[in-house]
């Protein structure tokens, strides 16, 4: 008989990937974050919600080391860090993909993906073995791109987006933190990027997912955490909760999602 699937467990009964204890942020006198808690597990699409400024950006960079917290713990594997910068958050298997993508438009796919991390042997460049790399990450993705030679600027939003993910993928993050990644996409491609974001779950990576669309959150997200003002307005399993509940919670209607407390990990019932 084969072992059980870990995975198959309810939530809290596993160990989280990630943990935030009592984060505060200040950019001077103003508190950006204040006391947040947060857990992502293994194998979770784990929405961030809330209104603009929020917090849920500057959360994003704690996390990517773009901001020190004032106060506050962060766990990884249960093992306290200091992410002081980028290259701390990738040596922990911290990947983000902003808003903004970066991009170049002047470069074709490969070229973007390997931006910086180019590869040589003897000072020349090995374009046929980025190639073969890059082809390999979009196909792990199930990313749907013309050719590994196609200029970015051909690409649609959609695409462009699996480009950055795969881009992320490079380092074989375990957690990936999405920014907005189907902000001003037409259907088709928000179809296209929400299973390119459910491909990484499969892959077994813990996935943060920010976004402002609640449908798109409802279709793939196993739970939710509302941020409003700085502070986690309610967190709940996404299967557990309403579209309406999770308005109230994101407007100041209700101070928390129902049958959960402030940042609350609730249990997660499969089936």
């Amino acid at each position: 008989m084969p072992p059980p699937d870990p995975t198959s467990e309810p939530l809290p009964l596993r160990s989280p990937t990630l943990t935030l204890r009592g984060i505060d942020v200040f950019f001077g006198e103003k508190q950006a974050l204040d006391s947040v808690d947060l857990d992502l597990y293994p194998r979770e699409i784990l929405a961030l919600v809330g209104e603009n400024a929020a917090g849920k950006s500057v959360l994003a960079k704690v996390l990517t080391g773009l901001c020190r917290p004032s106060a506050g713990t962060i766990t990884v594997d249960g093992a306290q860090v200091t992410i002081g910068s980028p290259t701390a958050a990738h040596r922990l298997g911290i990947a983000t993909v902003f808003q903004d993508l970066a991009l170049a438009d002047n470069l074709d796919v490969t070229g973007n993906i390997f931006f910086g991390r180019e590869l040589h042997t003897s000072g020349v460049m090995r374009r046929g073995h980025m190639e073969a790399i890059a082809r390999e990450k979009l196909t792990e993705i199930g990313a749907k791109i013309p050719s590994v030679r196609a200029p970015v600027v051909t690409l649609s939003g959609g695409q462009r987006q699996s480009v950055a993910i795969a881009r992320a993928m490079l380092g074989d993050p375990r957690i990936i933190i999405l920014d907005e990644p189907t902000a001003a996409l037409s259907a088709t491609q928000t179809a296209e990027v929400l299973d390119v974001i459910e491909r990484l779950r499969d892959l077994g990576r813990s996935i943060v997912f920010i976004s402002h669309d609640l449908d798109d959150v409802r279709a793939i997200a196993d739970r939710v955490v509302v941020l409003r003002h700085g502070r986690v307005n309610g967190s709940a399993p996404v299967s557990g909760v309403t579209y309406e509940a999770i308005v109230a919670a994101i407007t100041g209607i209700t101070d928390a999602l129902p049958g959960t407390g402030r940042g609350a990990v609730p249990r997660v019932v499969n089936g």
